[in-house]
């Protein structure tokens, strides 16, 4: 997988995966008319210069390398990507969209749904995609709640990348648990607990004070929400006047922060959190200095599981079941159904022939492919990870990509802006099938077979749309995790949680709440559950 298809989200966290090919495919025959680089109607006898711009984790391929050639021959195009590093992407992107010169095909990050993408999409900034979504097979499998985020004034202007419903969970070191005879947490009050005895009993036995309970780094990152109920990031709760809330206001945050400033003085929470980047949050975990984190059966990585092993052979890991919250319900907050966007700019719309040839590309690099057929027997699969011998190698019957293979832009699928695919239903996708390292295997296993008996919550506030929240969302947002932050670290006192909140209403939160309840069409949190 590229390292640039992850983003991390204010109430999402996500890992690189060093295994190749896990979300990549859809079989040949599903997908005639995109392996011909397009739908029917496009004259694959012209030439098009097409422009991209997209962000990326990690070294920026060659903007001439072996994948970008494959891509130009296949397609006829003089396809031309430009990669920013993704610490810096939002101050780039924000500079081509203010200059009004937009490359043929621009990718947002999911925060950008209620922010720049309304924004501009209503300027006319970009290309309508009604009369093209049908002529694709993996546009035809995004379900209707999904696509109908991305409408502007009932007009779709953005193909979304693939996220199934199921986000995280906590996991918890077992072998920690067992050397202090303790059980996995099946609340908060258990975990608080246990948090702190990996802090105070030595829980690896090393007869050394160097370890402690939750990693967690800005933003309160990972909000380790075992339900809807305590995710900052659901309307699951009600005000007083029978209004739906933001989760990250709700009482329910309240004690949840509370634990998390409890556990602060303990030293039982990362001690420098507050500016404590992603990556760096991951190595607290995975340097066995932690004992407690997030797992996910998409998207773990190999890499840095293989270097805790590598550090503690005799770690083993347990996945926690969602908390039975007070209410009685128990499940998962799902997702919003996607990770980013693709959008394609209003002057390329003009060109209906270079519309199909794009969407045909960046639909060919939406395959679902099963495991089963993941090798070189595959041509899809085989093309798409630059041939075997060249962009990967077969080892033992498993497709394993070239060590430079990304570095180096060996393989087309380095350089799709949309390199994930869109299966049928998300237990298509073998995720642990996807990892080599037993224990990786064992632990995504556990976690994937919990998931697929989960009740999920679909959040009510999708896909309400708040001009109020597209104007001051994003500083809202901040505000609100700054001073949650203070009151962690004892900066500010708990006691101040309804003076907080009376201070996101006056700068625009109330209108936000009366914004999103006027479109919520439900009136009981129960009616959103389902299987």
């Amino acid at each position: 997988m590229k390292p640039k298809m992850w983003v991390h989200a204010v109430f999402a966290a996500v890992m690189a995966i060093s295994v190749t090919g896990c979300m990549s495919g859809k079989n040949s025959a599903e997908n005639a008319s995109a392996n011909s680089g397009g739908s029917k109607a496009d004259d694959q006898s012209k030439k098009y210069t097409v422009s991209a711009m997209d962000f990326y984790y990690g070294d920026i391929p060659p903007a001439d390398g072996r994948g970008v050639k494959m891509i130009n021959e296949k397609f006829n195009m003089d396809y031309q990507i430009n990669y920013i590093p993704q610490a810096s992407y939002d101050d780039k992107l924000a500079t081509v969209l203010a200059s009004g010169k937009i490359p043929d095909i621009v990718t947002f990050q999911s925060g950008d749904l209620t922010n720049r993408y309304h924004k501009f999409a209503k300027q006319g900034a970009f290309a309508a995609l009604d009369d093209y979504i049908k002529e694709y097979p993996s546009f035809r499998k995004i379900p209707p709640a999904v696509l109908d985020q991305f409408r502007v004034n009932g007009k779709l202007y953005a193909i979304p990348q693939y996220y199934p419903r199921f986000g995280f969970t906590t996991i918890v070191r077992k072998d920690w648990l067992d050397n202090l005879g303790l059980k996995p947490p099946t609340n908060y009050e258990e975990l608080k607990k246990v948090a702190i005895a990996f802090t105070k009993d030595d829980p690896d036995k090393d007869g050394k004070n160097d370890t402690y309970g939750i990693a967690m780094g800005a933003n309160i990152n990972p909000s380790f929400a075992q339900g809807p109920y305590w995710d900052p990031g659901a309307w699951y709760h009600k005000d007083a006047q029978g209004r739906f809330i933001p989760g990250i206001i709700s009482n329910a945050r309240k004690e949840i922060i509370q634990m998390y400033a409890d556990l602060y003085k303990e030293g039982a929470i990362t001690r420098d959190f507050a500016t404590l980047n992603w990556a760096d949050t991951n190595k607290e975990f995975y340097s066995g200095k932690a004992g407690i984190f997030i797992g996910t059966p998409r998207g773990m990585s190999q890499a840095y599981m293989e270097g805790l092993l590598a550090i503690d052979p005799s770690a083993e890991f347990v996945a926690l079941d969602m908390f039975q919250a007070p209410d009685g319900s128990k499940g998962m907050t799902a997702s919003r159904g996607f990770l980013g966007m693709t959008t394609i700019s209003a002057e390329t719309g003009k060109d209906p022939a270079k519309m199909k040839r794009i969407l045909g590309m960046i639909d060919y690099g939406r395959q679902f492919i099963p495991y089963d057929k993941q090798n070189d027997k595959n041509p899809d699969y085989d093309w798409l990870y630059g041939n075997a011998g060249q962009g990967y190698d077969m080892v033992d019957g498993k497709p394993v990509l070239k060590k430079t293979a990304s570095t180096e832009g060996l393989y087309p699928l380095v350089y799709f802006v949309d390199s994930v695919a869109w299966p049928a239903k998300d237990t298509d996708v073998d995720y642990p099938a996807g990892y080599s390292n037993p224990k990786l295997i064992k632990l995504t296993s556990e976690i994937m077979k919990n998931y697929s008996t989960m009740k999920y919550y679909q959040s009510p506030n999708y896909p309400v749309i708040s001009q109020t929240e597209l104007d001051k969302g994003a500083d809202l947002t901040k505000y609100l995790y700054d001073e949650q932050t203070k009151m962690i670290a004892g900066q500010r006192p708990i006691s101040d949680w309804d003076k907080m909140v009376g201070e996101w209403k006056a700068k625009g939160g109330e209108q936000i709440i009366k914004e999103i309840n006027a479109g919520i069409k439900i009136k009981d949190p129960k009616e959103a559950w389902s299987n």
